[in-house]
């Protein structure tokens, strides 16, 4: 029996996917998710205004970041929707004209959920790491967890699990403390 080869997802499968679903590409399958859950969607929108204010506009710190909530990353022919990413404006002077960003972020958040969790973890962080990704934080809202990561060699390296209502001063973002108990409902 001859098997058929399968087609490849296409950027057009992509945007027929409806508003309600999350959707990447990755090794040319189209991956959906339901969009984040109460919970889910607490932690990366407290955590994205932790960051934002010291490290994008430099209130209170030292600025020089872009830090946005699910960017559209075309690396390669993977498209991946991190829950928050941010590149130094050194690397990344101007934001892109386009939809999506081509240029690898320098950190990326992923907030865990049931329906997440095993992809973000096995499946996109190798890919963050091909790119050169250098920091890397896992969150998980249910185990109130903040688990950070940097690139050492191609390889991830975990440096830190936080719990519950630590204050984090973690890499990249060492000169502010994070609050974690302002991630969690």
């Amino acid at each position: 029996m001859i098997e058929s080869a399968q087609r490849s997802a296409t950027y057009e499968d992509l945007l027929r996917v409806p508003a309600h679903l999350v959707a990447e590409i990755i090794g040319g399958r189209l991956l959906t998710h339901p969009r984040p859950g109460p919970k889910h969607a607490l932690a990366y929108s407290s955590l994205g205004d932790e960051l934002v204010g010291p490290f994008q506009k430099g209130r209170g710190g030292p600025g020089g970041w872009w830090i946005l909530d699910e960017p559209e990353l075309h690396l390669g022919a993977d498209i991946l929707v991190p829950n928050l990413a941010g590149w130094r404006k050194t690397r990344l002077p101007a934001l892109p004209e386009t939809a999506w960003f081509e240029l690898a972020p320098d950190w990326v958040c992923e907030i865990l959920s049931a329906s997440t969790a095993r992809d973000d973890r096995a499946v996109k962080l190798p890919l963050y790491a091909r790119e050169g990704v250098l920091h890397v934080w896992l969150i998980d809202p249910e185990l109130r967890t903040l688990e950070t990561f940097t690139l050492e060699d191609g390889r991830w390296v975990l440096l830190n699990t936080y719990t519950g209502d630590d204050s984090v001063n973690a890499p990249p973002f060492e000169p502010v403390a994070i609050e974690l108990s302002a991630l969690w409902a």
